[in-house]
């Protein structure tokens, strides 16, 4: 792994939330800003523009840059999150990236700790952890179990989907949605959304790298 499957991982990401824009934005309008997918568009296309540097980099210097470039670029709440994410995810992987699955494992907890820590937010919180966090644990799961990487990429974007679909009867408690109270149930969170179909994307483009 290098700048090349970083920045080939961000370009899926990138395409399922263009496919999904609309949907995304009436999701947020209904207990939110109505911002956040634009806020992500923003940064993903700055990281397009840098595709270049991300690419020339080793693992995790690449998601270093990326981290700090949405940091930068990325306005609200999202910025600071994902990149304690991806910061999180560099941290805890030497240069060439995840050599296995305990590896891979290992690094993606990392990276949603910090999400934890910056954010404040766990399960039942309606926010992208109640995507994020139960992804973490089934990866680690699927670790200790020895499972094949196909089995892996297989595995969690079933569970991403199941932690979004889980928001739509939560109450708020982060965010502009918790101003709503009770009327925050019934809709699906968007940060959740986002998160899941980026997990999908990501994990979709792993696994045809490996065919």
């Amino acid at each position: 792994m290098n700048g090349k499957t970083v920045m080939a991982c961000i370009e899926a990401a990138h395409a399922a939330l263009k496919e999904h824009t609309d949907e995304i934005a009436a999701l947020d309008q209904q207990i939110g800003d109505g911002d956040h997918i634009f806020n992500l568009l923003r940064g993903a296309d700055a990281l397009h523009a840098m595709r270049a540097e991300i690419e020339a980099e080793a693992f995790a210097p690449a998601l270093d840059l990326a981290a700090s470039k949405l940091l930068s670029t990325v306005g609200g709440s999202s910025g600071p999150l994902f990149f304690s994410l991806l910061h999180g995810m560099a941290k805890a992987s030497d240069d060439v990236g995840p050599a296995n699955v305990e590896a891979a494992a290992r690094m993606f907890a990392a990276g949603v700790d910090a999400v934890t820590q910056r954010g404040k937010a766990g399960i039942g919180s309606k926010t992208m952890m109640d995507v994020l966090i139960p992804v973490a644990s089934r990866f680690a799961e699927l670790a200790d179990e020895d499972a094949a990487p196909e089995t892996v990429l297989d595995a969690l974007p079933q569970v991403a989907e199941t932690g979004m679909l889980a928001t739509r009867d939560m109450l708020a408690t982060k965010g502009r949605a918790s101003f709503l109270g009770e009327r925050s149930r019934g809709h699906i969170d968007p940060g959740a959304r986002s998160s899941q179909l980026m997990i999908g994307a990501v994990c979709a483009r792993l696994a045809q790298d490996r065919e």
